[in-house]
């Protein structure tokens, strides 16, 4: 298989550390991808490492009180409970440094064409509280950063991830210059859901092509009426068969034509497209990690 060795990768070595093996978040598959990533052939010398973020870079689009309370162990054990990660030094420098991970990947992109964070897609985090292992909003983050610094002058934010992507849409509520899209799973996590610009909400158990018909009408329209400086993509790998929290029906191959779909879509329109990986629930911790690396080896490729 022929992989492209210049395709520009984010990671910070603080994205995994040790935690609850039998937690249903697996705080290794970071790591893990990682190492898949080199197994592969895909890491040269195209790796990029974001600084180590606190709180302060993300005042201007979270809550100040949240998230000082956050970084400082203040929030209440109910809104922790909401989160359902148990609060830890570590938790906390990964939770801060991986937007910072997604800017770059976003700002590389614009470079390059293509680039893939290694971590990425916290959408249920909300302005001013956290929810369903969230914690801080990268996507919102960056979209703002970029359009703030004048960097791109609009884009599209096209979240596949199988839940839809609430704190996101909440948070770009009124951003005319970001467009939010989930595509997900209707009758799954959020169940109160926030609209965003626009939302497919999918049948249980769809299957591959009736979703990848979904997926390519959809973004070619977008792309269409918006034409976006960038594309955010959260690739959220939970829409696979056997996924845990998943409850659609698209196969392995499913996922890997639906990133093909998404990245030559965007690359043959000179889309410019950054990816984080957003959600994927496994008991097998080395194959979620294989499910991550798919729209890694996907991008390579092109």
């Amino acid at each position: 298989m022929n992989f492209n060795p210049h395709l520009p990768l984010v990671y910070h070595p603080n994205y995994s550390f040790t935690f609850d093996p039998k937690h249903r978040f697996v705080m290794s598959k970071f790591a893990r991808l990682y190492e898949q990533c080199k197994q592969l052939g895909l890491i040269q010398n195209n790796l990029y490492r974001p600084s180590t973020g606190t709180p302060k870079r993300l005042e201007h689009i979270h809550c100040e009180n949240y998230i000082w309370d956050l970084w400082h162990n203040r929030l209440s054990e109910k809104s922790m409970r909401r989160i359902g990660l148990p609060w830890s030094e570590q938790l906390m420098a990964r939770t801060f440094t991986a937007p910072l991970g997604t800017l770059k990947a976003a700002q590389l992109a614009l470079q390059h064409g293509i680039a893939c964070h290694l971590a990425g897609g916290t959408h249920h985090a909300h302005y001013d509280f956290g929810s369903g292992f969230c914690m801080v909003n990268d996507l919102a983050f960056t979209a703002t950063e970029l359009v703030m610094s004048k960097q791109v002058h609009n884009v599209l934010i096209f979240d596949l991830d199988v839940h839809q992507g609430d704190g996101t849409a909440a948070m770009l509520t009124h951003n005319p210059y970001v467009f939010t899209c989930s595509i997900h799973c209707e009758k799954n996590f959020p169940f109160r859901k926030h609209p965003s610009d626009l939302d497919i909400g999918l049948d249980n158990y769809l299957e591959d092509q009736a979703y990848l018909n979904t997926v390519k009408e959809v973004l070619t329209g977008l792309i269409d009426d918006l034409n976006p400086s960038l594309v955010l993509y959260d690739a959220g790998v939970d829409i696979w068969q056997h996924d845990t929290l998943g409850k659609l029906n698209i196969s392995w191959q499913g996922l890997q034509q639906r990133d093909a779909l998404v990245l030559s879509t965007c690359q043959a329109r000179g889309i410019p497209v950054a990816t984080v990986i957003g959600g994927g629930y496994d008991k097998d911790h080395h194959r979620l990690a294989q499910r991550h690396s798919i729209v890694i080896e996907q991008a390579a490729k092109l």
